[in-house]
């Protein structure tokens, strides 16, 4: 087995603030703003929009709590979650594009800002956990195995 490179101090901050945020969002899918989540549920998607929030809450919690005290595995954990991002980004869309007030973004103004944070999330996630230094590791590697063959 390969050795991960540590992180920063800087970065263990944030993987654990990451952690903590996912923790209680998961948390607040299943029980005070669960409601507010169905907002974000786009139409088109196939099952029950509280099924939807409900579940995302279980999996934002196991990503939270993977965050915290898996280290071992925290590059994909860190993966996983930026992943996890990207398929809930179609979410922020369909609240701003329906224009649904939900979770504080009462105006269209809130909900467009908002969208520019989701790239964020999911830069802060690979960044944090080491994933990000992963991936540009591998695509260097690549790299220099196809220039090496030609």
């Amino acid at each position: 087995m390969r050795h991960v490179k540590p992180t920063s101090i800087l970065q263990k901050t944030a993987r654990i603030a990451l952690g903590i945020f996912m923790v209680v969002a998961g948390t607040a899918h299943l029980t005070f703003q669960r409601k507010g989540f169905r907002a974000q549920v786009p139409d088109w998607v196939p099952v029950p929009k509280d099924f939807t929030v409900v579940s995302s809450g279980y999996v934002e919690i196991a990503l939270g709590l993977a965050l915290l005290f898996w280290k071992r595995e925290r590059i994909p954990m860190g993966m996983f979650l930026g992943i996890f991002y990207m398929l809930v980004f179609p979410g922020n869309i369909a609240q701003y594009k329906n224009h649904r007030s939900a979770l504080g973004l009462d105006t269209d103004d809130k909900r467009r800002t908002r969208l520019f944070f989701q790239p964020v999330l999911i830069l802060g996630a690979l960044w944090s956990t080491g994933a990000l230094a992963e991936i540009q590791r591998k695509l260097k590697s690549r790299q220099n195995l196809l220039s090496s063959n030609q």
